[in-house]
């Protein structure tokens, strides 16, 4: 493992040479996307580990529910900035792929994961009942904020006509987002003020597990461990950075489609510090940390970051700064998969307990849509997320194909 750190941290400075330099190189030039890929993807996993290191010793301080919130929200930070690029350059299809990537790899493959290296050698795993109803109720919101602008989208152009769709359609996304966000302020609110007493649970067999956590390591101070993770979070965002100029050339080399590329690729880069962070966790036996930073970090994709993009985007379309403007219209191949994918995370976690079969389940409904992605024809997402009567429709058709 340590070499592979220690490559990954070679391969930072490289993935800026190879952005940088190979295109001036004749012979190197369609090279460049694909190995800037490879070395910015590479370059992430030290970074995750320095970034689940330092939270893992502030929850050590603050407890399982801080510190899942803070690295949720550094590990989110990357889908941010990812967001907002690719929107000012008019990839909506390329945000919204992107955005549901992130919720469904957090509750099935970080979860998941989480749970078989967890239970591996364990009977069960417990962690907070009150903390996964909370959460799966916050997501049932979240996925009604995805179905029923789609609904509303469907039912205006198929079984009605409406001159005003493009203008109605924003009032909905953008009145829906207003709502998200304010239901995402007011859950942090009820977690850590109102009710935080029963959503903190310590941590079981920690002192005599023998992979025991941070403590192995030695104590970090609080402001090494902030710093620590200031630091890993702003260089993971450059390396997104990277992967967001060089993923969509990549993924044509490899005829990939790029519904495909923005549900699993973007997402698993994206979410290199979550996958790394809950499964160390989970191996420590601190499922409850583990499943609160799934949890959040899903939350906080679908009811922040999603809404709040596209509030950004009504802004910048305003000044003219964006291309295009983002909406809360998915296809129904996403909000299916949401939607399928909350129901079965709830079936599976309302009990507080997890096993290393119920992990084996989420990956195999994560690999399921990974399949099911990878040979959807993206021509379809581009004319479900086309507005007749929207300037932006022909150029979400052109940015996907």
């Amino acid at each position: 493992m340590r070499s592979i750190l220690r490559l990954g941290y070679t391969t930072l400075p490289l993935a800026f040479v190879a952005h940088f330099l190979l295109p001036k190189i004749a012979a190197a030039h369609d090279a460049e996307p694909l190995v800037t890929f490879l070395l910015s993807g590479i370059a992430v996993i030290p970074l995750a580990q320095l970034m689940g290191e330092s939270t893992a010793q502030l929850a050590e301080r603050t407890g399982p529910t801080i510190g899942g919130l803070l690295n949720a929200t550094f590990g989110n930070a990357a889908e941010l900035i990812i967001g907002v690029i690719a929107m000012c350059k008019g990839l909506d299809d390329v945000v919204k792929a992107s955005l549901t990537g992130s919720i469904l790899g957090n509750l099935l493959l970080v979860a998941g994961a989480a749970m078989v290296v967890g239970g591996a050698k364990r009977d069960r795993q417990v962690f907070s009942r009150a903390s996964a109803q909370t959460s799966v109720g916050l997501l049932a919101v979240a996925v009604t904020g995805m179905l029923f602008p789609a609904i509303f989208h469907f039912t205006l152009t198929v079984y009605q006509s409406d001159v005003n769709l493009a203008e109605h359609e924003a009032g909905v996304s953008v009145g829906s987002s207003a709502v998200l966000i304010a239901v995402y302020v007011l859950g942090l609110f009820f977690t850590l003020k109102t009710h935080r007493h029963i959503f903190s649970m310590a941590p079981a067999e920690s002192a005599d597990d023998p992979a025991v956590g941070v403590t192995a390591h030695g104590r970090w101070s609080v402001k090494k461990s902030i710093w620590a993770l200031i630091i890993a979070s702003v260089l993971t965002a450059l390396m997104a950075e990277l992967l967001v100029g060089s993923v969509e050339k990549a993924a044509t080399a490899l005829r990939w489609n790029h519904l495909f590329v923005g549900v699993i690729v973007l997402a698993l880069f994206g979410n290199a510090a979550e996958h790394s962070t809950a499964v160390m966790l989970a191996y420590r036996n601190d499922m409850e940390t583990a499943m609160t930073i799934t949890y959040q970090s899903s939350l906080q994709i679908a009811l922040f970051a999603t809404p709040f993009l596209v509030l950004l985007s009504t802004v910048l379309s305003a000044t003219g700064l964006a291309h295009t403007r983002l909406d809360l219209i998915f296809s129904p191949m996403e909000v299916a998969a949401v939607l399928l994918t909350v129901a079965v995370v709830t079936i599976i976690s309302l009990n507080g307990e997890s096993n290393w079969f119920e992990g084996v389940l989420l990956l195999a409904v994560y690999a399921i849509l990974g399949i099911t992605f990878f040979y959807m024809p993206t021509a379809h997402q581009a004319q479900y997320n086309s507005h007749p009567s929207s300037p932006s429709a022909e150029l979400n058709h052109d940015a996907t194909r």
